[in-house]
């Protein structure tokens, strides 16, 4: 439950499975509950506020302590965990895709992929023969820890290798939702514009790396790339920036060489 867009009114779905099942209602189907019932965001009107805060804070320390757990699960596996995070249509999928392509060889790798609806990503992680496990959270748009960790039990666990979480294409909520990851990477397209960093500070606070996609249309658009940088710089001054294209491959080794250097 994400207190600070109300979403969570439908459970996630792992695999097209409900993640918790409540008891069946007679003459009725089996209804899914949410990770935090929405009668736990009732609030009255004179006291609304208080108690909005006091749910996302109870809502944010039960999902850090889960993301906890999945972070000790990684470090005894040697597992490098990370968070792709994006607005809808940056290409996070066609890069992850060609990212896969070129590890595939030289690390055990894995994919949880989160989404809405349909298990489209997933399929097109599968083609390049790498494990995938696709996260459909309905209403929700956000992963969280409790979803990571379920997903983890539905995926053969690898020792020593990499795992890449494609989040719900979303620049708000999934900054406030810890997964256990080593990092968030937000990806950034040239098609967007120069200041979503001073937009949507709190993601780009929260990354490690901003990947700026797509530079291969660079010729074709009014963008500027160094105010893009000067922007996320200015709200996170440590962030890293590599400027890629999926297509052409500008910037592939850079980004590669980025995750091989996490993972040692």
């Amino acid at each position: 439950m994400c207190t600070t867009c109300g979403c969570g009114g439908h459970a996630a779905l792992i695999e097209g499975r409900a993640m918790r099942r409540a008891p069946r209602k007679p003459g009725g189907a089996v209804a899914y509950r949410p990770l935090v019932e929405s009668s736990q965001i009732e609030v009255e009107h004179d006291t609304a506020q208080v108690r909005i805060v006091r749910v996302e804070r109870d809502i944010l320390a039960k999902n850090d302590a889960l993301a906890a757990n999945n972070r000790a699960l990684f470090t005894a596996r040697n597992i490098l965990a990370l968070n792709l995070v994006s607005s809808p249509g940056s290409g996070k999928t066609t890069l992850l895709v060609r990212t896969l392509q070129a590890l595939k060889e030289k690390s055990p790798l894995a994919v949880i992929e989160g989404d809405q609806q349909t298990d489209n990503d997933a399929e097109r992680i599968r083609a390049t023969g790498v494990q995938a496990i696709q996260i459909n959270t309905g209403k929700g748009c956000h992963l969280d820890a409790q979803m990571i960790a379920r997903a983890l039990d539905e995926l053969p666990l690898l020792n020593d290798g990499l795992l890449f979480i494609e989040n719900v294409g979303n620049l708000v909520c999934p900054a406030a939702f810890d997964l256990g990851e080593a990092a968030k990477v937000v990806v950034l397209s040239v098609t967007e514009g120069e200041d979503k960093p001073l937009k949507y500070p709190d993601m780009f606070r929260a990354a490690k790396l901003m990947l700026l996609n797509k530079c291969d249309l660079l010729p074709y658009l009014d963008f500027d790339v160094a105010l893009a940088e000067e922007y996320a710089r200015r709200v996170n001054p440590d962030i890293e920036v590599i400027r890629v294209s999926a297509k052409s491959g500008e910037g592939m080794q850079m980004w590669l060489d980025w995750v091989k250097r996490k993972a040692a």
